[in-house]
């Protein structure tokens, strides 16, 4: 279908007020409808708006250096994890965890189940399994792929980190096999 206001062929067309718009067109709507019909009115050919897409300026992206910027400083980009709480933009260990070292090590000392381990310290399964294998416990933060050293104090050592990515994909070879 083709934008109701610059005439351009999407694929990923949007719907307002009951007409189709290109991506670049709805994101400068308004969403008021006495403004919305003068914003229609003031028609733009698509070849004015093609400079965005040729160079592949999709919105987000300014939004998405931002953070990465800030994962690089150090902060969190996301919610805290288990174990952690947010202030001033930082993340601090809370009282969950000593929980988080105790599941930690009680992974690596004795011989659960993933699911009677999960249900031990009252998680789910998978809900263990992003602990078990969650990179901020270590000091880090992980954005976009890239791994960067976070400014907060870790509450796993890497020694035990480690093992237990070693012993989890044992656990994953055993239940492939089966």
């Amino acid at each position: 279908m083709v934008c109701y206001k610059c005439g351009y062929k999407d694929k990923k067309e949007k719907i307002i007020f009951g007409k189709l718009f290109c991506q670049i067109c709805a994101k400068f709507s308004p969403a008021e409808a006495q403004n919305f019909q003068k914003y229609v009115e003031e028609k733009i050919d698509w070849k004015t708006l093609d400079t965005f897409r040729k160079y592949n300026q999709t919105f987000g992206e300014a939004q998405k250096e931002g953070m990465e910027r800030k994962a690089g400083d150090g902060f969190v980009v996301s919610r805290a994890p288990l174990g952690y709480r947010i202030e001033n933009g930082s993340l601090i260990q809370d009282e969950n965890a000593s929980r988080v070292h105790s599941l930690f090590k009680t992974f690596l000392a004795r011989k659960y189940s993933l699911n009677s381990l999960a249900k031990n310290f009252s998680l789910s399964v998978n809900g263990l399994k992003k602990v078990l294998s969650n990179r901020t416990y270590l000091g880090e933060i992980k954005f976009n792929g890239k791994i960067f050293k976070g400014t907060h104090k870790p509450i796993i050592s890497q020694e035990i980190f480690y093992a237990v990515q070693r012993k989890l994909k044992e656990y994953e070879r055993k239940r492939k096999k089966s």
